[in-house]
Formats: C-alpha cells, sequence, structure tokens
C-alpha cells in the first residue's frame, strides 16, 4: 500500500510554509496514481523513485491536482528532509533526476540535528514583456500602473517561467484578488506558468514578499513557491535590487493565505556572473502517515 506522509515546507517559527505530501517510495505507483495523491490532498506532492541510471541517486516526480509538473522546489526539499530524516540517504550529497534536468541536494545538520536541506537550480533569464503584455497582466490583477513599481513586468525562468510584478508596497501586493480565469487566460497569452508579483520589505536586509497566483494547478493561490522564489532572486539581481554576491535573499510569502512562509536563495557565481543558485527553508512534520 502507498504510504503518503505529510510536511510542510518553508515554514517560520514551525508555522506556514506550504504543505506537501510525500511518497517516499512511489515504486510501482503509475502516473494516475501519483496524481489522485495529489487530488486527495489537493496540494503538490512529491514521489520517490529509484534512480534509473548510475548518475543519479533517486528520481523524483511531481503532480498537482490538475496535472504533472516537470519539477516543484519545495517537494524536493521536502522530500529530502524526509528521507534524511528517516536515515535513508546515501550520503549528504544527492543526485536527482527530474522532468526538467538534474538537481543536487546538500544536507546538513543544525544543532538540535535536525536535516536542513538546500537544492540547486540553474542560473535564471528574464525576458521583459512588452507593453501590451504588460497590460494584459495589469487587467488580469485587476489594478492599474499606479500599483506597480518602475522596474519592466517580466517573464523570469530557472525551471518553469513566472511572471514578475513589481508591485509599489507589500500592502498593495497584499490587497490583490485575481480571479482563477483571468490568471490562467494571461499566463496562456504570455507563456508564463504563474503570476509572481512581489514587493520590497527591506532592500539592505535583502527581505522581499511575494505571491504566486499558479496558471492551472487545481487552486487560486500557493503559501510558497521555490522555483518562482529562484526566478524572482534573478530578476531581483537584474533590476539591481540585490548586489551580485551570494549573500541570503529572503523571499516571504502567503501570508495573505494565513500561511507564513519564509524561502531562502542563495545565487552562486564564478568569474562575476550568476552561475545556477541554491534553494533553501525549514521544514516541519505536519502529519503521521496515511495510506
Amino acid at each position: 500500500m502507498t504510504t503518503v506522509e505529510l510536511v510542510s515546507v518553508f515554514t517560520v517559527d514551525g508555522q506556514g510554509g506550504n504543505p506537501c505530501p510525500i511518497v517516499a517510495d512511489a515504486s510501482g505507483m503509475s502516473a494516475s496514481e501519483m496524481q489522485d495523491v495529489a487530488r486527495r490532498h489537493g496540494h503538490e506532492s512529491g514521489f520517490v523513485l529509484p534512480a534509473e541510471s548510475d548518475d543519479f541517486d533517486a528520481t523524483f516526480r511531481f503532480f498537482v491536482p490538475n496535472h504533472e509538473m516537470e519539477m516543484c522546489g519545495h517537494a524536493t526539499i521536502g522530500a529530502l528532509w524526509l528521507l534524511a530524516r528517516q536515515g535513508r540517504l546515501p550520503g549528504d550529497t544527492i543526485r536527482i533526476a527530474t522532468r526538467s534536468g538534474p538537481v543536487t541536494g546538500f544536507i546538513s545538520r543544525d544543532r538540535s540535528g535536525e536535516p536542513r536541506v538546500e537544492i540547486t537550480q540553474p542560473v535564471g533569464k528574464t525576458v521583459p514583456l512588452n507593453a501590451e503584455q504588460r497590460d494584459d497582466v495589469l487587467r488580469a490583477l485587476a489594478v492599474g500602473p499606479d500599483a506597480i513599481g518602475n522596474e519592466p513586468l517580466c517573464n523570469a525562468v530557472t525551471s518553469r517561467v513566472k511572471t514578475l510584478i513589481p508591485m509599489r508596497s507589500p500592502e498593495t501586493l497584499n490587497a490583490l484578488e485575481p480571479s482563477v480565469g483571468d490568471v490562467e487566460g494571461v499566463c496562456g497569452r504570455i507563456g508564463s506558468t504563474g503570476l509572481y508579483p512581489f514587493a520590497v520589505v527591506d532592500r539592505a536586509a535583502r527581505l522581499f514578499e511575494a505571491r504566486q497566483f499558479p496558471r492551472s494547478s487545481g487552486y487560486r493561490e500557493d503559501a510558497a513557491t521555490g522555483i518562482a522564489a529562484a526566478a524572482l532572486a534573478f530578476g531581483l539581481l537584474d533590476y539591481g535590487l540585490v548586489t551580485p554576491d551570494d549573500d541570503e535573499i529572503r523571499i516571504l510569502q502567503g501570508r495573505a493565505m494565513g500561511r507564513l512562509s519564509e524561502i531562502r536563495v542563495r545565487i552562486g557565481f564564478a568569474g562575476g556572473r550568476p552561475v545556477g543558485c541554491l534553494l533553501g527553508g525549514n521544514v516541519v512534520l505536519l502529519a503521521t502517515p496515511s495510506r
């Protein structure tokens, strides 16, 4: 029988975060069975499978209620945290095959012995939207140009394309109430998998806040979205809102949902150029295993 364990990833003081069902041994499960887990729980779900080659330690698959995803940051972190806690990892550096490409996980321990997980993401790319696309996004968000900041809206990607929308303030950000249909429509037109409006909280402290409205996941909003936060980190670099170094960038999310979360990103550089990033955050166990 399939054992499903529920964790929450990117928590703040043990609260909030994004709930994630994990199947630590999905051997023999079909794609429809995996999607059924996501539908029953109503969240992005992660599934750990044996590696298909000696180049990797495991294969991860990810489903939301409506479809399979190529990559899910918080499900990857949650699965590695759970496996590390159970002593089921071959070491502290884990090579993972995903449908979006290889991911490496790094495991360390805090003072109490709890696992801490960071995962790699490739270098991000940003493409500014044109004026017509910008106005289309603003209509979907039901706001005017006065609600956004001076930086251009852009599509940004590490593993999946997210649309970055600089909001004038955290208050303006958390007042957004777009409809699911409007978000899905505009994302389809601009080639995005979700709208990721954000605001500066404390630029000197590298603290930002964001919200994620997914294109077609089966729910209206995400409490924490690692892949979007990774894309945002490179957007912040291009906007000049963070300095080009490997200091931690903290991104708050989920406040409007009552599930405040914190995602941590560190951009890596070689020869002064960004080469990728590490994505991490805190994890807690929410529930005993179910079947």
